[in-house]
C-alpha cells in the first residue's frame, strides 16, 4: 500500500510540474535588503510583540501594502487583525554584580554580554547567596525532586536552562519551560532564579533574547536571569567540582544534586507585565483574476515580531528571525503587482504577530480567519531565510504533492534545495496545519547562528541565497495561484 501510495504521489507530481515550461521570477534583492534593513533597524527596537516599536513596524509595513494597493483583509476593513497576547517590557535600571561573602566584588557583569534577563522576567533588587539547584525540577511523583534536601528561601536559586535527555523512573517530565522552573523556586522562597546552559553539549546554548516561558502564573516579583558559563565558572569557583562534573554526575546517575555555592549576587530587575495587551496581524490580499478561482487563496506569510530590547542597553534586531521574512512578503507582492503577474486564485500576504511567544498570531488567524480555511489551498510559510548555505523546505511529510512541486520548480532554478523534510507543519505553519491546510515551511540550512543575538544584522545575511529562496517561493506562489498544484489531503498530521 505505500509503495502504490509513494508511486501515485509522483505520478500527481510529475503531472503537475509537467505543466510548467519556465521560471522568470526576479525579484529585486536591493529593496528586499532595504526592508530588512529598515525592520532589523533601532528604530523598532527588535519588535517586541505589542510594543510601541511593533506598532510601528506594523504600520511601516501597512503602508507599504497601500502603496501597491493590496486590499485590507483585517478586523473591520483595515490591515489589522488584533490579537490578545500576554506582555512583559524589561526597563532600565538592569544590575548584575557577584560577589563573594565579604561584599567582595568577582564580576560587574555586563548585560547583553554575561547576561540577559528572561523576557518575562519579573522584577526586584536582590541581594542572596547562590544556590543550586540541578535542572529545577520538583517532580516528586516521578522520583525526583532537585529541592529534596535543600532550603532555598530568600536565596537566588541557578539551575540548568535545558531539561534532562532522560527521563525519571517514574514516568517522563514532559515539556517544562522556564516559567515552570522559576514558579517551583518561588513556591519555595527564592528571590530569583539564574540559567546556566548545559556545559557538556557539544555548543551550549548562548545567552539569548526569547519570549518562549510557557504556560503558568507569572510571578512579577522574581528575577529570571540567563548567564553566561564563564559567569557560571566564577559562581562555581569555590565549588570541588566542574560544571561538566556536576551536569555528568546527575544525568549519569539521574540522582539529584543540590550546592551552596558561598557566593552572592547582587541583582536588580525592572519588568512592566501585563496579562493581555493587544498586538496586531498585518494581513492584505490581492484578488485573483478568474471569477471562479478568486474565491480560492493561497497563504504567504511570515512572522514579524522579534524578541524585543532589554532596559535601554541591548536590542535584538532580528535580521534573519524575521525580518528576512517579513521583507520577502513584501517583495513578492511588489513583484506580481508590478509585472502583472498572472494569478487566478487571491494571495493572502501576511504578517504575523507573537510566533516567538509560541505561534500566537498565527494559531489566532487560523481560528478566526477572514476566508473559510477550506478555500486556502495552500500555504507558503518563510522564516529564517537569510542566513546559511542551502534550501530547507519543511513539511513534506504531510504535504508531499506540494514539497515535490517545490522540488521540481528549485531543479530547474537555483538547485539549492536539500532533500530532506519532515512532517507537522513547523512554526507558523502549524496553525493551519493543524486545519488540515497543505503547508511548506521555507528555512535555510544552518540558518542560526545568530538566532536571537545582538548580531542578528543585516550585514551577516547570505543575500544571493535570500535572493534565491524568495526566487523559488515567489515561482511556486504563482504556480498554485494557476492551479498548477491543488490542494492535497494532508497526512501525518
Amino acid at each position: 500500500m505505500k509503495v502504490i501510495s509513494s508511486i501515485l504521489i509522483f505520478l500527481l507530481s510529475f503531472n503537475l510540474i509537467s505543466q510548467t515550461t519556465t521560471y522568470k521570477s526576479n525579484i529585486n534583492s536591493k529593496r528586499m535588503i532595504a526592508t530588512v534593513k529598515e525592520l532589523s533597524s533601532k528604530k523598532y527596537m527588535g519588535r517586541l510583540p505589542g510594543s510601541k516599536e511593533y506598532f510601528m513596524a506594523a504600520n511601516y509595513m501597512l503602508k507599504q501594502y497601500k502603496n501597491i494597493n493590496l486590499k485590507p483583509f483585517g478586523d473591520s476593513g483595515t490591515y489589522f487583525q488584533y490579537v490578545p497576547i500576554e506582555y512583559n517590557e524589561i526597563q532600565k535600571p538592569a544590575k548584575l554584580l557577584i560577589t563573594n561573602s565579604q561584599n567582595k566584588t568577582l564580576k560587574n557583569c555586563k548585560l547583553g554580554k554575561e547576561y540577559i534577563f528572561r523576557g518575562f522576567t519579573g522584577s526586584g533588587k536582590v541581594k542572596a547567596e547562590i544556590v543550586f539547584c540541578g535542572y529545577g525540577i520538583s517532580k516528586p511523583e516521578l522520583g525526583y525532586d532537585d529541592y529534596a534536601g535543600i532550603d532555598v528561601k530568600d536565596k537566588i536559586v541557578i539551575v540548568f536552562k535545558q531539561n534532562p535527555k532522560w527521563e525519571p523512573k517514574n514516568g517522563k517530565f514532559g515539556a517544562l519551560y522556564t516559567r515552570y522552573k522559576a514558579n517551583v523556586a518561588a513556591e519555595r522562597g527564592a528571590k530569583a532564579i539564574l540559567f546556566i546552559s548545559l556545559p557538556n553539549d557539544e555548543k551550549p546554548q548562548p545567552i539569548i533574547g526569547s519570549l518562549m516561558e510557557g504556560e503558568g502564573i507569572q510571578n512579577i516579583d522574581l528575577p529570571q536571569i540567563h548567564v553566561t558559563l564563564s559567569v557560571a565558572d566564577i559562581i562555581f569557583k569555590d565549588v570541588s567540582m566542574t560544571l561538566k562534573q556536576i551536569q555528568l554526575i546527575i544525568d549519569s546517575t539521574k540522582q539529584t544534586l543540590n550546592i551552596k555555592t558561598g557566593v552572592y549576587a547582587d541583582i536588580e530587575a525592572n519588568a512592566k507585565y501585563e496579562k493581555e495587551r493587544l498586538s496586531v496581524n498585518v494581513v492584505g490580499y490581492m484578488e485573483g483574476n478568474d471569477p471562479v478561482l478568486k474565491d480560492e487563496y493561497v497563504l504567504v506569510s511570515s512572522h514579524l515580531d522579534h524578541v524585543g530590547s532589554q532596559a535601554g542597553e541591548v536590542y535584538f534586531p532580528g535580521a534573519n528571525d524575521n525580518a528576512s521574512g517579513s521583507a520577502a512578503v513584501l517583495e513578492m507582492a511588489q513583484y506580481i503587482k508590478e509585472n502583472n503577474i498572472e494569478h487566478k486564485r487571491s494571495i493572502i500576504f501576511m504578517l504575523y504577530t507573537s510566533e516567538e511567544q509560541g505561534l500566537i498570531g498565527s494559531d489566532f488567524f487560523a481560528d478566526h480567519s477572514p476566508v473559510n480555511v477550506d478555500k486556502i489551498i495552500a500555504q507558503i510559510n518563510m522564516d529564517c531565510i537569510a542566513y546559511g548555505d542551502s534550501i530547507h523546505i519543511g513539511n513534506g511529510k504531510s504535504a508531499p504533492i506540494l514539497w515535490n512541486h517545490i522540488d521540481s520548480i528549485d531543479s530547474q532554478t537555483s538547485n539549492l534545495m536539500i532533500k530532506d523534510t519532515w512532517a507537522g507543519g513547523g512554526a507558523d505553519a502549524n496553525g493551519m496545519h493543524k486545519k488540515g491546510v497543505p503547508a511548506a515551511y521555507f528555512v535555510t540550512k544552518n540558518s542560526y547562528a545568530h538566532l536571537h543575538l545582538p548580531t542578528d544584522k543585516v550585514n551577516t545575511l547570505n543575500v544571493k541565497l535570500y535572493e534565491n529562496l524568495v526566487n523559488l517561493a515567489t515561482n511556486t506562489v504563482i504556480d498554485i495561484t494557476n492551479s498548477k498544484y491543488n490542494r492535497e489531503i494532508v497526512i501525518n498530521k
